[in-house]
């Protein structure tokens, strides 16, 4: 899978002088008071391997970017260790905690996930291993998987929870929905419950026909055309916008290394185009793009594609943040490829590039096809307070997690009209109430409110979110 899309880590076990600082943050409301505060930091900071970069203020909260130690390896831990950030927006230990990641960075800005409002809890976030600087020095890439990210979980949630011992639910979205779920899949008994939004599932790497499917009949008959036009006429005048490309990449000190040239990155900056439309706009937002693509200015076209697509991406610099992901597009995670009927053979030359191309030919890999199959198994036989939110419009829910007959208390909700922004708020009201209520349950919260809704109220700073934007095709 390619885009994006981004989407906190470690802690190890806490030590017994604690018990004097927990009674005291006991004695007072947690989220309040100078006691409080100092209280809940010198537990953090009690916990080995914790360091902290910095505290910032928010009203009802206390906020902390902090480092933890995390074994490079866990199955070897004493062949090095890696200082991995986390974040902690403390609201008190007596409210339950959502773990959220996005797969990417991790943001050392304050903001609340969907489940943490619903809940009125903790949040603790994580930084994905080798995404800067939360990357090993020597970087041995062979130790970035789906195992050894549960793991560093794992190690967090353990540690953390004798700070905060309610109940706990994992989330994410896109790439950080993947990384919920294959955390539950690897440690089934950490976590009280999954909310997993916009979550990828590319089950059989080389099968990606749903794909297809899903473009014949996303939207209207007159926004897809109009976006297979402009798509195509790209292609066709790529000789005069590939000479506006290399001025700008000229202009910006943009090179080419990793995917190989210039033409390779126009290229796939072009057919990200109709993807990225879909993942990040919606139907209304085709009045946006141009109804006559054949007679519109070279400028025009530019324009709508760098808008959408971003020229900047494919370049090396583009890229490089993005290593990880496409490390593990490329060794675990798989990557889809689409087609593109309407337009004529001899304008793609490169089609759908593969995941090898964006990755530096210095970092070897080599694709594993069990793991996305040994993951969907266990979901469809094996899911237990799991949530799965997707949003009608996005491409990437074309191939998702389902659940089976074995599946306990788990769903599988679609937002209408939604995008890669799908969330429990944009379900129709019966599945809205429904997972509204089951999170609050798996929370151990429901006996505070009379109706399902968010125990916490609207907060246009924490909680005011657009589509975690990303050059297309990442999730």
């Amino acid at each position: 899978m390619r885009k994006a899309l981004r989407w906190l880590l470690a802690l190890a076990v806490l030590i017994g002088t604690l018990s004097t600082a927990g009674a005291a943050t006991a004695a007072q409301p947690a989220a309040t008071g100078t006691k409080a505060a100092t209280d809940i930091k010198d537990r953090l900071l009690a916990i080995p391997g914790m360091s902290l970069i910095e505290e910032k203020p928010y009203p009802g909260y206390r906020f902390f970017v902090l480092n933890y130690t995390q074994p490079v390896d866990h199955r070897h831990p004493s062949k090095g260790t890696f200082q991995q950030r986390i974040t902690v927006l403390h609201k008190g230990v007596d409210r339950p905690t959502v773990f959220y990641t996005g797969g990417y960075n991790v943001s050392t800005t304050p903001s609340r996930r969907e489940p943490t409002q619903i809940v009125d809890g903790n949040q603790v976030s994580m930084e994905y291993r080798f995404f800067t600087p939360s990357r090993p020095n020597p970087a041995d890439w062979s130790k970035l998987d789906i195992w050894q990210a549960a793991s560093d979980q794992h190690r967090i949630f353990k540690a953390l929870k004798s700070v905060y011992p309610k109940r706990w639910i994992s989330t994410g979205g896109s790439k950080g929905g993947m990384t919920a779920t294959y955390y539950e899949r690897f440690y089934p008994r950490d976590m009280d419950g999954v909310v997993a939004y916009v979550a990828p599932n590319d089950v059989v790497d080389d099968e990606d026909s749903a794909y297809d499917r899903f473009f014949a009949g996303v939207g209207t008959k007159e926004c897809r055309d109009r976006l297979n036009a402009v798509q195509r006429e790209a292609l066709v005048r790529r000789e005069p916008l590939e000479k506006k490309y290399a001025a700008y990449a000229a202009e910006n000190g943009y090179t080419f290394t990793t995917i190989g040239s210039l033409d390779r990155a126009y290229e796939a900056v072009v057919l990200d185009y109709v993807w990225g439309f879909w993942q990040y706009s919606l139907l209304s937002d085709c009045a946006t793009i141009p109804a006559d693509a054949k007679h519109a200015t070279d400028q025009a076209i530019w324009d709508s594609v760098d808008t959408i697509s971003g020229f900047s991406f494919y370049t090396d610099q583009g890229l490089e943040p993005y290593t990880p992901y496409y490390y593990q597009a490329g060794t675990q995670l798989g990557a889809p490829t689409i087609h593109f009927p309407y337009i004529e053979r001899k304008y793609v030359r490169y089609g759908y590039q593969a995941p090898r191309n964006f990755v530096p030919r210095s970092i070897p890999m080599r694709f594993q096809p069990g793991a996305m199959r040994d993951v969907d198994t266990w979901v469809r036989h094996h899911a237990h307070h799991m949530l799965f939110v997707y949003g009608q419009n996005d491409p990437w829910g074309a191939e998702r997690f389902r659940v089976g007959k074995g599946a306990k208390d788990a769903y599988v909700f679609t937002a209408p009209g939604l995008n890669h922004g799908a969330n429990v708020a944009g379900l129709v009201p019966d599945q809205k109430a429904l997972a509204t209520q089951r999170i609050l349950d798996w929370a151990g919260v429901a006996d505070e409110t009379p109706v399902a809704e968010p125990l916490a109220r609207f907060d246009r700073k924490l909680d005011v979110r657009d589509v975690e934007r990303e050059p297309a095709l990442r999730p």
